[in-house]
Formats: C-alpha cells, structure tokens, sequence
C-alpha cells in the first residue's frame, strides 16, 4: 500500500471543494403500470446532466433494496434539491431522495477498465 504523509494529507484536503451527494430510493408509485417510460426518460436525463458535469458520478442500485442510485452533484444541496425536483421520476412520485453535502477532490472519478 501506498505511504500517505500528513504533509500530503495537509495539501490535499486544501484541494477538496464541496459537493452534494445523493440517494435516490425508490417512491410510492414506482411499480404503477407505465412507469418504465418515465424511467427511461428519468435515465436520460441523468446522461444530460453527467454530460453537462452536474451529475459527474451516477451508480444505478439494483439490488433489491429501496435504493435506487447514489450519485455525486457538482452543486450545492440547495441547487441539487432544485434539479432533482425537476427529474420526470421524483415528479412522478417513482423516486424519493435525499441530498447531503459532502467533500472530495476535483478529478476524482470512477476507474477505467
């Protein structure tokens, strides 16, 4: 493993810049007949935003649990709220969500294969 020095440490943590992090967990009505179009339309949206550096890091859960997706917003909580009250499933009472803020590194992204 890697040695990691407190000077190192000290320098990156200087670096971090806030964030918001969010967990999509599946709504009321996510099983209402007709609800894979506005999935569908809920998952394109997610490309725009990745595609435009709101939503750099998207995860879909599929294991049978309640949550739905983990992502990282490159917003405030407040204008992470605001887009997400805006995306087709939320609206449609599919999905519910929770936003935190959080920190981490600008670059940090998800390894390549």
């Amino acid at each position: 493993m890697t040695t990691i020095t407190d000077d190192y440490m000290r320098q990156m943590m200087s670096l971090s810049r806030d964030y918001s992090a969010l967990i999509l967990r599946k709504g009321p009505k996510y099983s209402q007949p007709g609800a894979e179009k506005i999935i569908w339309e809920h998952g394109r949206r997610n490309f725009a935003l990745l595609a435009e550096g709101i939503l750099p890091i998207v995860c879909p859960v599929r294991d049978g649990s309640d949550v739905a997706g983990i992502g990282v917003l490159t917003r405030s909580v407040e204008e992470s709220r605001a887009i997400m009250d805006e995306d087709p499933g939320v609206k449609a009472g599919l999905f519910v969500y929770e936003v935190h803020p959080c920190r981490s590194f600008p670059g940090s992204a998800l390894p390549k294969e």
